[in-house]
């Protein structure tokens, strides 16, 4: 990809002993020496605290506002970068002077790792990093780890009606962190993971060297593929492969509420949405509707939120020999183009313009924790019923079951660290939110959540329990990674990554021998032997 030959540096005043502080003066003028050494000709914008750029930077991507008001977690300092050599140099300023970086793309992190730290730090984002390249002959495309799978999808569309790639749903979401961490969205029956898909990468590791495929070595490109991609260094681009779509999809939403026999459905779902054709993707996202302000009593209401490859003449056939209690109607189905379909399960109106995709802003931002499960067999009704309880104690809960099969059933648990594959019918996200300005009630929220993780413990897979990186939560366990560890010490790691996470450990010990890129949860070095 060619390089902007543009050079901008963002500083925050830094501090000296923990995030909340201010900067001693020798600190901020050691750092600005050191990069001044790397650029002769380098351009330096300073950003404090009390400038009036300096909040609206640092909350434009922060998509979870749980962590809005949390007065610790102010960066000292913000790097913008232009160019991967910017980069290269804030790598080695930032070892010089002990200070940790933090990687942020889309400002998606559901605890706020990318941009949160409890000593000196730096952020690194990837704001204006964000250009796309598309090769529609070659079917590949170059994409930077700032662009948003919504920049993606628009991209595509742009220039092909039949390509797309199978990536998330929210269209807000970072490229960087999504393919890192696997990801996952309506494609995954039929294509897999965006993380399987990846060609290749330009990669900067602790050593501070740009490295594509060749230069990096397998190991390093298979961790990065669903690993999570700031345990080993900073990922600047990657290089996808196209998937062919029909120019035509149908897409349908068919909502039931308990009374209108919803128990039933889901349950028969569970038995039959990894099986059918992998070009039918059923989703379900379940919700409490009705009371408080509503005429209608509350209820538990399952959406089954779902996209076809292909046109409703074929559709409705395949739906009435697998699923026919869901009694889908030809008026039930609207036809587009794929990235129309991007746009619907995103959640904007039909006929939105493109333009959509473009848009940074969260289209529902709001407090909130979520966790999530794999199921390996069908949760019996008595259990679906008592999860139904669970919701309606709750004013903002969701609750989503995306189906897996097809695709996801061929790959080997080996091929990159996502290992979810064969054997697991479909991933549940627990999902509570609360009004931003509702900052007392967080702690009951987040009880309520712990308590419905805990009673799902029966239904979903075991040894371990599995967990999706994607959707973090320190719940299940951080580390201190001030000395060597063992893989016993990080046990959240099996819940991700299973029997991968020990090959993650390898190569992370390979890669960063002194731990230079560490979070609460990032892959642990067995060989480091001292605190940064």
């Amino acid at each position: 990809m060619k390089p902007i030959l543009v050079f901008l540096i963002s500083l925050l005043i830094l501090s000296s002993s923990s995030c909340e502080g201010r900067a001693t003066s020798p600190i901020h003028e050691k750092f600005i020496q050191c990069m001044s050494t790397q650029f002769t000709n380098a351009t330096e914008i300073m950003l404090t605290p009390d400038s009036p750029l300096y909040s609206s930077l640092f909350k434009s991507t922060q998509q979870n506002m749980r962590w809005l008001n949390s007065s610790i977690l102010n960066p000292p300092l913000i790097f913008t970068p232009f160019h991967q050599s910017q980069i290269q140099a804030a790598i080695f300023c930032s070892k010089k002077l002990t200070l940790q970086v933090r990687v942020r793309s889309g400002g998606h992190d559901y605890e706020g790792q990318s941009y949160m730290c409890m000593t000196p730090f730096i952020i690194i984002d990837f704001m204006n990093l964000h250009a796309i390249e598309i090769d529609i002959n070659k079917e590949t495309a170059w994409v930077q780890s700032g662009a948003t799978l919504g920049q993606l999808y628009h991209a595509i569309g742009k220039i092909s009606l039949v390509h797309g790639f199978p990536a998330g749903i929210c269209p807000t979401v970072g490229i960087g962190g999504h393919f890192s961490g696997g990801g996952f969205g309506t494609l995954l029956r039929k294509h897999g993971l965006a993380a399987d898909n990846v060609m290749d990468a330009y990669f900067i590791g602790a050593n501070g060297k740009i490295m594509d495929r060749k230069g990096m070595g397998e190991d390093i490109f298979w961790a990065i593929r669903g690993g999570g991609g700031a345990s080993f260094g900073v990922i600047v681009s990657w290089k996808i492969k196209l998937v062919r779509v029909p120019q035509v999809v149908t897409v349908f939403t068919i909502s039931k509420t308990l009374e209108q026999g919803a128990t039933k459905l889901v349950h028969k779902w569970q038995h039959i949405a990894d099986k059918l054709h992998e070009d039918l993707f059923i989703r379900i996202i379940i919700q409490k509707v009705g009371g408080q302000n509503s005429t209608n009593p509350k209820t538990v209401q399952a959406s089954f939120n779902s996209v076809f490859l292909g046109q409703f003449n074929k559709l409705l056939p395949l739906m009435n020999g697998k699923f026919p209690e869901l009694g889908l109607k030809a008026e039930d189905c609207t036809e587009m183009g794929w990235v129309d379909s991007a746009i619907y399960f995103a959640g904007y109106p039909k006929g939105s313009p493109w333009q959509v995709l473009l848009d940074k802003t969260q289209l529902y931002k709001a407090s909130f924790k979520a966790k999530s499960d794999f199921v390996t067999q069908p949760i019996p009704e008595r259990a679906l019923e008592g999860l139904w309880k669970r919701i309606l104690q709750e004013e903002i809960a969701i609750i989503l079951f995306d189906p897996f099969g097809g695709r996801m059933s061929e790959i080997s648990e080996a091929d990159v660290p996502f290992p979810h594959r064969k054997g697991n019918l479909y991933n549940i996200q627990y999902m509570v939110k609360w009004d931003v300005n509702d900052v007392s009630s967080s702690d009951r929220h987040i009880k309520w959540i712990g308590m419905l993780y805990q009673y799902m413990a029966p239904y979903v897979s075991k040894y371990p329990r599995a967990a999706y990186l994607n959707y973090k939560d320190l719940d299940l366990g951080t580390i201190k990674h001030d000395n060597a560890v063992s893989p016993k010490a990080a046990g959240w790691g099996f819940k991700y990554f299973k029997s991968n996470f020990k090959r993650l450990i390898q190569v992370k010990s390979k890669v960063d021998p002194e731990n230079f890129f560490r979070d609460e949860q990032s892959i642990p070095c067995q060989l480091a032997s001292r605190k940064l």
